[in-house]
């Protein structure tokens, strides 16, 4: 599973033949969030003809969930080609949103498809791109005497400590790559113990 995620969002506008485009691209990891950028930017512009959008979430090559509206674009013509934009660049966890105001001069299918495509292709070109790391919540079981060292051994595998809560020990809540989870369990060995996922 080799794909790229958004660092940040990213904001860019184009325009064609006096429509003016503006793209919003959003790091995502589920279909609620990327639900709610797009009613953030229905509310940000009400005026607008058309908020059209893309999102993948997971694998763009094996996707676990993606989906794509025209909002009321010819269909075929909006949604799809932005989709296709972050397929063809193995972006996941990401929805773009395309804002468009007609500025009076029709585009025409294929028209329309190249601008939404030109404009996703806009804000690709604008991203910070990271190599998606699949994150894994572990607790870890420590005495008091030893929680400090716990911390140390999380924070130098670029875990972050989510939470903390005592009674007669010490439980740490985190969240570290998964794929540091064996090493985590090793330099643990004598200062805790590693439990399951919450």
């Amino acid at each position: 599973m080799s794909y790229q995620t958004l660092k940040r969002a990213v904001t860019t506008r184009l325009d064609i033949k006096k429509s003016e485009f503006i793209s919003y691209a959003f790091p995502v990891t589920s279909r609620e969030q990327a639900m709610f950028h797009v009613e953030q930017l229905r509310e940000k512009y009400p005026d607008a003809r058309h908020h059209c959008w893309a999102y993948i979430i997971g694998d763009p090559d094996n996707t676990t969930s993606a989906g794509f509206d025209d909002d009321g674009e010819p269909s075929g013509t909006a949604g799809r080609p932005i989709l296709n934009v972050l397929q063809h660049k193995s972006i996941g966890n990401v929805i773009i949103v395309v804002v468009r105001y007609f500025g009076g001069i029709k585009l025409g299918a294929g028209g329309l498809t190249r601008a939404y495509a030109g404009s996703t292709q806009a804000a690709v070109d604008e991203m910070v791109l990271l190599p998606y790391v699949p994150m894994a919540k572990v607790q870890i079981l420590a005495d008091f005497a030893t929680e400090a060292q716990c911390r140390y051994v999380v924070e130098s595998l670029n875990g972050g400590i989510d939470d903390a809560a005592y009674s007669k020990q010490v439980t740490l809540t985190v969240t570290l790559a998964e794929a540091d989870i064996d090493r985590l369990k090793e330099r643990l060995a004598m200062d805790g113990r590693v439990l399951d996922e919450p």
